[in-house]
C-alpha cells in the first residue's frame, strides 16, 4: 500500500499546536547559518506525531521552538491559538537523558515540576504515586535513581513529565540512550501509556520504525536548512480497527511500504 501523504502542513480546523512559517537563523564563527526555513505544521488535540530527518536538520531545534525555550527568527508557534512567548505549563518536554536527581528518591524527582509550578503538593503526590504504580514503579518510588535500570529511570522521567497535567508532550529521542532490547520494550510500553493518557504528543526520533509504529503521522524533514519534505498519515487497515502495540505493528503488511518511502525521502544513505 502506498502511504498517504500530506505536503501542505496545516489541516482544516483549529490545531492544538500550530507552527506558522517558522524560520531560524543564528550567527556562528563561519557566519550566519540558516537552521530552519518556512516550517508550517498543525497538530490536532490528541494526535501523536513524529518528526524524522537527517542528523543536523533541526528536529530538536524545532521542538525547542515549540516548547518556547528559544524564539524563532521569524514566524510563530501557537498553542490553542495563543502565541508561545516562553515556557508554557500546557507543554512538557522530555529529553534524551532522564535528568533524575541522584540525591532525590523517585517520588521526590516526580514532584519537582509541581514544586516549581507551585501546584498543590498533596494532589500532585497522589497523582505521582498513581502514575508510578501504573508504570510498574510502585515498589520503587522511595528508591534512588541509581537503584533503577535504564528503562525504569525513563518510565520515572515520563511520570515526572506527566504529573503536572500538561496538554502537550514533547519527546526528544527519549529512548536513544538505551540498549536496543530495552528501547524496543520501553517504546512499546510508552506508546501504549501515551495513547491511554490521550495527550497530544510530538516525538522527535531518528528511528523510522519507531516513528511508524508509535505515531499517527510521520513528518519528514529535509537536510539543513530544515524544511518539511513530506508527511505520512499512518494507518494499518489490514489489522482491523484496534491498533496493536508498536512491536506487533512492525509485522503488519503496510509497514515495509511506509519504511521504504520514508527511508528514500530522508536521503541519508546517499552522499552521507
Amino acid at each position: 500500500m502506498k502511504p498517504t501523504e500530506r505536503r501542505n502542513g496545516v489541516r482544516d480546523g483549529a490545531p492544538k499546536v500550530e507552527v506558522r512559517d517558522i524560520g531560524l537563523r543564528y550567527l556562528a564563527e563561519s557566519g550566519e547559518t540558516e537552521a530552519l526555513r518556512r516550517i508550517n505544521l498543525g497538530i490536532e488535540a490528541g494526535e501523536f506525531v513524529s518528526i524524522v530527518g537527517p542528523s543536523g536538520c533541526g528536529k530538536s531545534t524545532l521542538l525547542s521552538l515549540i516548547a518556547g525555550i528559544m524564539p524563532p527568527t521569524e514566524g510563530n508557534v501557537l498553542v490553542d491559538g495563543v502565541p508561545v512567548r516562553g515556557p508554557n505549563p500546557k507543554l512538557a518536554y522530555m529529553l534524551q537523558s532522564d535528568f533524575l536527581f541522584e540525591w532525590r528518591t523517585i517520588i521526590e524527582n516526580v514532584m519537582i515540576g509541581p514544586e516549581i509550578q507551585g501546584l498543590s503538593l498533596k494532589a500532585a503526590r497522589e497523582r505521582g504515586e498513581d502514575l508510578l504504580s501504573r508504570y510498574g514503579l510502585g515498589d520503587f518510588m522511595n528508591h534512588y535513581p541509581n537503584q533503577l535500570s535504564g528503562g525504569m529511570r525513563q518510565r520515572a522521567a515520563l511520570a515526572r513529565t506527566l504529573v503536572t497535567g500538561p496538554d502537550v508532550l514533547l519527546l526528544d529521542e527519549p529512548f536513544s540512550a538505551l540498549d536496543y532490547q530495552t528501547r524496543l520494550t520501553l517504546a512499546d510500553e510508552v506508546g501504549v501509556i501515551l495513547r491511554r493518557e490521550g495527550k497530544t504528543v510530538i516525538l522527535v526520533t531518528h528511528d523510522i520504525s519507531e516513528a511508524i509504529t508509535m505515531t499517527d503521522r510521520v513528518v519528514v524533514m529535509s537536510r539543513r536548512p530544515g524544511r518539511i519534505r513530506a508527511e505520512h498519515q499512518i494507518g494499518f487497515p489490514s489489522l482491523g480497527p484496534k491498533r496493536p502495540s508498536p512491536f506487533h505493528l512492525r509485522k503488519a503488511e503496510e509497514f515495509p511500504g511506509y519504511f521504504d518511502e520514508i527511508w528514500n525521502e530522508l536521503d541519508i544513505h546517499i552522499g552521507a
